[in-house]
């Protein structure tokens, strides 16, 4: 719903004092995130452990954040630990158009993954990526080393902003939504970034999370 074409003017970036207000914010956020979390942490934990308890509990992965600078960033493990691997025998299964890679019945995901990710549980330890300010709630999705490489200089404007754990593009068709779409929706959103916008945003993750059954 929030899908249009952006300009082709090159992207404006906001005053500190819009960045600073909602670094704070992110600040004060994850922290009280991180505190009332802390029981279904504790809860996934378990679960993961019963499921594969050779397995490590948490997932990192090197993405690439602000200015095309890479970062771990952290998840509860929703995959087999060998999932890495098995990716590239995968590739031709893409059901994602551009430089991402989706696959709806992915093998790799194990049983309490595909409940994690079906109700973003998944996503709670990027809390920490907040607090060390490699993300923010708030921004285009981080992609990884190897979508970067596929990159035109149009697209590689959607890392000039901090990345988000959420984002315009995650409330307006998120999956059904082909690459350039997304690039799209990424840099309105850093034309148009505020703390209103963000609110917004995030009021529209919490309606789907929500539904989803949390």
């Amino acid at each position: 719903m929030y899908y249009e074409q952006s300009s082709d003017k090159p992207i404006q970036l906001k005053a500190k004092a819009t960045n600073r207000f909602i670094r704070i914010f992110d600040i004060i956020a994850a922290l009280f995130a991180i505190l009332i979390s802390a029981p279904v942490t504790l809860i996934i934990t378990g679960l993961i452990k019963l499921d594969d308890p050779k397995g490590p509990v948490f997932f990192r992965q090197k993405r690439i954040g602000k200015n095309q600078q890479p970062f771990y960033m952290y998840k509860f493990r929703s995959m087999h630990v060998d999932a890495e691997a098995k990716l590239e025998a995968l590739l031709a299964e893409n059901e994602m158009e551009g430089h991402m890679f989706k696959m709806k019945n992915d093998p790799r995901i194990t049983k309490i993954g595909r409940f994690i990710r079906k109700t973003s549980l998944d996503e709670f330890p990027q809390f920490l990526n907040i607090l060390k300010g490699e993300m923010s709630f708030v921004g285009p999705r981080p992609p990884l080393e190897r979508e970067v490489a596929q990159y035109s200089d149009y697209d590689l404007q959607r890392l000039t902003v901090t990345p988000g754990c959420t984002g315009l593009w995650q409330v307006s068709g998120r999956n059904t939504l082909t690459f350039e779409e997304m690039v799209e929706l990424d840099l309105k959103y850093i034309r148009e970034q505020s703390m209103w916008l963000n609110i917004k945003i995030l009021c529209a993750t919490f309606k789907e999370f929500a539904g989803k059954g949390m």
